[in-house]
């Protein structure tokens, strides 16, 4: 049976305007012992500024390490998504998350395919796809890094395009980061696609989805930033944790993806018994 651990997610504290710094902290406050932090390519002035919490990959990477070190909190990856279809934009972005990842111990680099480019088909889209992820998995090979694959955008909206993007490139680096929220805004059947790809799952993003959520965009859209606090939304968390822990051959981390600090909280409280 897989254990199980509740992480959260940096995006909670996008809404607060704050630092990552003030994110690690507060997470661990709340009684988290995971933690995802966001990382980003090059500089940018909210970021720099304090203002917002992703981490810029020029920066040493023990920041990332000694913030969440000395909050307590472990890391369970790092969100590093980005248009994998687009070698120019998402190339390096991820083979840095990787090396970055490696270099302070996190097990799981997570992307998806993003927002294609529009003068491409989808056919070219699947070899620029195949040529980034081949490129960053030999990478991640090396290291003992997992990418988690998340369904989020027009190609991984289904469980069929997951897994043709899944099956593109045979390494053992590439696996599933299942996001419960997007999945289900996609209008697929969150529980059977989750009993599908769970011995191939690293990671885990809980996001739960309100009912007026749903009502508005249900199967209008292929995924969202945020959700709300799990177990105030439309999701069977005891029905997903069950399936997680019977099917997954691994420990995984729940990091939870909603928007602010009080649903962190709530998710933390709801999830936290369901494990127990």
């Amino acid at each position: 049976m897989a254990a199980i651990h509740i992480g959260l997610n940096a995006e909670y504290s996008r809404s607060s305007d704050k630092p990552f710094e003030w994110a690690v902290a507060e997470a661990a406050k709340m009684g988290y012992s995971w933690f995802e932090p966001m990382v980003h390519f090059g500089r940018e002035l909210m970021s720099e500024a304090g203002y917002f919490h992703t981490v810029s990959m020029f920066d040493d990477p023990y920041r990332i390490k000694e913030a969440c070190d000395q909050a307590g909190l472990k890391i369970s990856a790092l969100q590093c998504h980005g248009p994998l279809g687009r070698p120019d934009v998402h190339g390096e972005y991820i083979k840095l998350a990787i090396r970055t990842a490696a270099e302070i111990g996190v097990p799981v680099v997570n992307t998806d395919e993003g927002i294609k480019a529009k003068w491409t088909t989808e056919e070219e889209d699947l070899v620029l796809i195949k040529y980034t992820l081949h490129e960053a998995s030999s990478i991640a090979e090396r290291r003992g890094v997992k990418i988690g694959l998340e369904p989020h955008a027009q190609y991984s909206r289904t469980p069929e395009g997951l897994d043709r993007l899944y099956h593109l490139v045979d390494s053992a680096a590439i696996g599933i980061n299942f996001d419960s929220g997007n999945a289900y805004l996609a209008g697929q059947d969150v529980y059977a696609w989750l009993d599908r790809v769970a011995r191939r799952l690293v990671h885990f993003h809980a996001k739960d989805i309100s009912v007026e959520h749903s009502d508005a965009e249900r199967g209008k859209v292929t995924g969202t930033p945020v959700g709300c606090a799990c177990g105030e939304g439309v999701l069977d968390w005891d029905r997903i944790v069950k399936t997680v822990q019977d099917r997954c051959p691994r420990d995984i981390v729940f990091s939870v993806e909603c928007g602010t600090p009080e649903q962190a909280a709530k998710s933390l409280e709801h999830l936290g018994a369901l494990v127990a």
